[in-house]
């Protein structure tokens, strides 16, 4: 092949390669460019590049926004106050699935059963699918929206409604009002006419003390979240939680009131067994323990992690044996032992410790030392009501019967914790409040608690405990602080306990009809 040939293919071969450079218009006249240089080649090839990089990069970017255009409407779609709101819409709802609906909702898949039934067009007579524990409920909340059972007496609510959600629930069941609240409706309203004559709180122009408290009770009785109650009642979050940290302020002010201090004389509950009477005369109240589940910084958490492992405040507590709570000492990390805890509310005179009158006690746990005032089991021997059962129930010895009948006795603290955090169910877990708030909680949920108990004693949760034993061990060490029974070893306590045991064994001995 010739030189001028392939030169001349080169040229027709360059022509044709759609380059965008086939002509340089001059004076009018096209002329064929000649060879490329390298450099020339080197800036097409960078362009090309730069443009499918460019091109790579918004198609990139828009199946972005696609998938999150397609993220933001499912969860739209499936979302916790859709689902709250399609819930309060429905009529003749069961009230016990109205509840466990609202938990349910914190589960996605829950959520999106429970819309996909909603807007299906089936029949849900013939709904027959193998369900787990969440998707059964929301399947039979959505059987009842189907269902429409509107001629059945209803005790549901709906907070949708033009009555709004407070005035409906304030005129509507008493079972429901219990529910929501955690108390009766005259309890309530005695409560919010303490709260408003004493100007603890005040009403606004959109939200009543009536409203204030039950956004307060309705967080702490059902430990919910501030979104959901925001779906409820119908106020913005910073409304919410503004109403709330001034509630919980106003109960917590009426500590010193409704935190009763022990009464001299031998409680009525003694008084009328005689497995506890007269060798228990003396008894004033129960000391405990409980461990309450905490939030705290990370680099508090060693100190708070308790012997389970639980990130926990330790709370010591005093009791009458009428379920009512004498003192309350909330915030101590969860890994100190109990006595240390009452060591140091002994040695603070600011923490206000009841005073105990002379040769009065209070019963403590095996985590504490038998001295002056505190009357403790006998260590070495078993102590809890569950060790006395089956074969060798019966006591062998004076030591055995006593720890069994003051283990029978200051079980009421135990009952005490048990309608405390059944009532007000945010003392189960962890809450996402500071933790000066999470404190503050549990003194508020106390006043609730001995309140309720001084204006209803027939109130459903306390009479639930009523000749009942909560059959666990307390929520302490059971080891006692050595260095707190050595330095204040007490021999007046022991010789009293000693002859507890001997009178209580001997009386035992000539009357085995009770023990």
């Amino acid at each position: 092949m010739s030189l001028a040939s392939a030169k001349m293919n080169f040229m027709d071969e360059d022509a044709s390669s759609g380059s965008g450079d086939d002509a340089n218009v001059v004076d009018g006249n096209k002329h064929q460019p000649g060879i490329p240089s390298n450099s020339g080649r080197r800036k097409r090839s960078r362009k090309a590049t730069g443009d499918a990089i460019v091109d790579a990069m918004l198609e990139i970017a828009a199946a972005s926004k696609m998938r999150a255009n397609a993220i933001v409407k499912s969860e739209y779609r499936f979302s916790i106050s859709k689902c709250i709101k399609v819930l309060d819409e429905m009529l003749g709802i069961d009230q016990q699935i109205y509840f466990l609906a609202l938990d349910l909702f914190e589960n996605a898949n829950a959520r999106e059963t429970f819309i996909s039934l909603k807007n299906t067009s089936a029949e849900m007579d013939d709904f027959d699918l193998e369900l787990d524990e969440l998707e059964l409920t929301a399947a039979a909340a959505g059987y009842h929206y189907y269902s429409s059972i509107t001629k059945q007496p209803c005790h549901s609510l709906s907070p949708s409604k033009g009555c709004g959600f407070m005035a409906e629930v304030l005129n509507g069941h008493g079972v429901v009002f219990q529910e929501m609240f955690r108390m009766d409706k005259n309890v309530f309203h005695k409560l919010c006419d303490i709260l408003r004559q004493r100007g603890m709180l005040r009403d606004t122009a959109g939200v009543m003390i009536e409203e204030q408290l039950g956004i307060f009770l309705n967080i702490i009785g059902h430990n919910e979240r501030n979104r959901v109650i925001q779906e409820r009642f119908h106020h913005s979050g910073e409304t919410i939680s503004r109403h709330f940290n001034n509630v919980l302020k106003a109960v917590k002010s009426l500590s010193r009131e409704f935190l009763l201090t022990p009464n001299p004389s031998t409680p009525p509950e003694i008084l009328g067994n005689n497995r506890f009477y007269p060798y228990f005369q003396d008894c004033i109240g129960v000391i405990g323990g409980m461990h309450i589940p905490a939030q705290v910084p990370a680099k508090d958490q060693s100190r708070f992690r308790n012997k389970k492992g639980v990130l926990s405040q330790n709370v010591l507590a005093a009791c009458t044996l009428d379920l009512q709570f004498i003192f309350i000492y909330p915030g101590w990390e969860g890994s100190a032992a109990g006595s240390r805890v009452l060591r140091a509310v002994l040695d603070d005179p600011h923490q206000n410790f009841p005073h105990i009158p002379e040769d009065k006690y209070f019963l403590v746990d095996t985590g504490y030392a038998n001295m002056k005032g505190f009357i403790a089991p006998f260590e070495g021997v078993r102590y809890h009501i569950h060790e006395y059962r089956g074969a060798n129930q019966l006591p062998r010895n004076a030591r055995e019967l006593f720890n069994h009948r003051h283990s029978s006795l200051s079980n009421v603290i135990q009952r005490s914790f048990h309608v405390l955090k059944t009532r007000f169910p945010i003392l189960k877990v962890a809450p996402q409040y500071a933790f000066h708030t999470q404190r503050d909680i549990v003194i508020a949920a106390c006043v609730l608690h001995n309140y309720i108990r001084r204006e209803c004693k027939n109130d459903w949760l306390f009479s639930s405990m009523e000749g009942m034993t909560v059959d666990e061990p307390p929520d302490v060490d059971e080891h006692t602080d050595i260095g707190l029974v050595s330095s204040v070893h007490d021999q007046v306590a022991f010789s009293m306990r000693e002859s507890i045991s001997a009178e209580m064994w001997n009386h035992f001995m000539n009357a085995w009809d009770q023990w």
